[in-house]
């Protein structure tokens, strides 16, 4: 039998596979998606969206106002988003510690964790001469109205930017193997090493025993049924939940499903007489680090998208939408990415199994998202934008919540050494136990969640 199956292979699965393999377990990682690699990674954007994503591109909460983009590949998000590697602030800790009663969420106690995690990869801030046009826009705005910016640390190797390549091709998966995703850090290099991984296996339900785990799922269209001493759920927060809730457990676990969070993101496009050319060199190299709008529970950052994304993201018709994406070399883009509150977050599943996202904002939300927006403007205007195009549409990033960690077991799905309360074989480690939105990239912390939990496993405290 199996020591460990790892369902998604994502910040968390990539992580837990590696250093539970090298510890000497038997380990098999299965993911939903399939197994592309840096040759065979889609061309093109609508490629992409339709082959890396689940739902084809994009999932909708129940009312279909805020559209969700969750991986669907070995690799999972980390494949897609941008590798930005931020360690958590003391707000944002602080609420968890409080919310959860957990002691280690501190700044100080995930520190040897974020180091352990940063060691592997290879971690480069940028630099003002890595600019791109959109960044000095952005920069110059803020400098103009009194924001502090920060330079961004990403995850990257050899991007070759300032040689020409452009980064917003990493929206589909890195052709360079420059990105460090968890399919470049972990993944690869330890499937040579004896690593199995199956991927294009959906995990469907678990069934707990004392001293195993059966796991159901379907692989090319057929039923299969694997068993393992430990089962570690990795899926973030819609797939991991959905798994739980279609296992028939809600009962046994109250908090199941509840406070499901993200950092909604709602763009502007900035228009101006010459050329910006957002899409071109690196994607983002700054962001907004100004204590007041931390304080406030938002951000800026300083993106772009490809040309379908942002005719999608323009709600105009005929001409006047014409006239817009003509000018898409014209355009600087700055966005809204707001702190969230889980209280408006619930996720369950319909008769068919299907999850079901309530997602309903709170007035604190609207207030975050209005405030920045109006923040967005003011650094356009004296970045000397012509018009400023506001998007009406948000969509999720960062999908967190549903499973969150807690002492109190009718409060919380997961206890304090990431077991699912009242089920020790089954282990939690990814973004669906976070008890609130931090409003900071979350990825490296779920590594660091997640390095944790493999240490105490390897050391055989758990």
């Amino acid at each position: 039998m199996t020591d460990f199956i790892i369902a998604g292979s994502g910040s968390s699965g990539g992580i837990l596979a590696k250093n539970l393999h090298e510890s000497g377990s038997s380990v098999l990682l299965l993911e939903a998606g399939k197994y592309f690699k840096k040759d065979t990674f889609p061309k093109t954007e609508a490629a992409y969206s339709s082959q890396l994503f689940w739902g084809g591109g994009l999932e909708f909460d129940e009312k279909a106002r805020t559209a969700f983009l969750r991986a669907k590949c070995v690799g999972g998000t980390t494949i897609v988003n941008q590798c930005l590697m931020n360690r958590f602030d003391d707000i944002a800790l602080d609420d968890w510690k409080n919310r959860s009663g957990v002691d280690y969420l501190s700044v100080a106690g995930l520190e040897p964790h974020y180091e352990k995690v940063e060691s592997i990869m290879q971690l480069h801030y940028f630099e003002r001469k890595e600019f791109n046009r959109n960044a000095e826009l952005f920069t110059s705005g803020c400098d103009k109205n009194g924001y502090k910016w920060k330079f961004l640390r990403r995850g990257q190797s050899d991007c070759k930017t300032l040689e020409g390549n452009d980064c917003i091709g990493c929206l589909g998966g890195c052709h360079r193997d420059s990105k460090q995703s968890t399919l470049v850090t972990a993944i690869q290099n330890t499937e040579q090493k004896g690593l199995k991984v199956v991927s294009e296996f959906e995990v469907k339900t678990i069934e707990h025993h004392k001293d195993h785990v059966v796991v159901r799922g379907l692989q090319n269209k057929e039923t299969r049924e694997l068993k393992a001493r430990r089962l570690i759920l990795a899926g973030g927060s819609f797939g991991t939940t959905k798994i739980l809730l279609n296992s028939g457990i809600k009962d046994k676990l109250p908090a199941l499903g509840k406070g499901f969070c993200q950092h909604p993101q709602y763009m502007a496009f900035g228009l101006f007489d010459d050329p910006v050319d957002s899409h071109k060199g690196a994607f983002q190299t700054v962001a907004s680090d100004d204590m007041n709008f931390r304080k406030n529970g938002y951000k800026l950052e300083n993106v772009y998208a490809p040309p379908i994304s942002v005719g999608m993201l323009i709600n105009t018709f005929g001409p006047a939408h014409q006239r817009i994406m003509l000018n898409y070399r014209n355009m600087a883009c700055i966005e809204v990415a707001i702190r969230d509150e889980p209280e408006g977050g619930e996720m369950k599943v319909d008769k068919k199994g299907n999850l079901i996202v309530t997602k309903n904002p709170t007035d604190q939300d609207k207030a975050r998202v209005e405030k920045g927006i109006e923040t967005l403007v003011s650094v356009f205007a004296a970045a000397g934008a012509k018009e400023v195009v506001r998007s009406p549409f948000s969509f999720g990033l960062h999908l967190m919540g549903g499973c969150i960690i807690g002492v109190d077991p009718q409060k919380s799905v997961v206890n304090p050494n990431f077991q699912v309360h009242g089920h020790e074989n089954i282990y939690i480690a990814d973004s669906s136990i976070f008890p609130s939105a931090p409003g900071i990239n979350p990825s490296l912390t779920i590594m660091a969640l997640s390095q944790k939990l493999s240490e105490e496993l390897c050391q055989g405290n758990l």
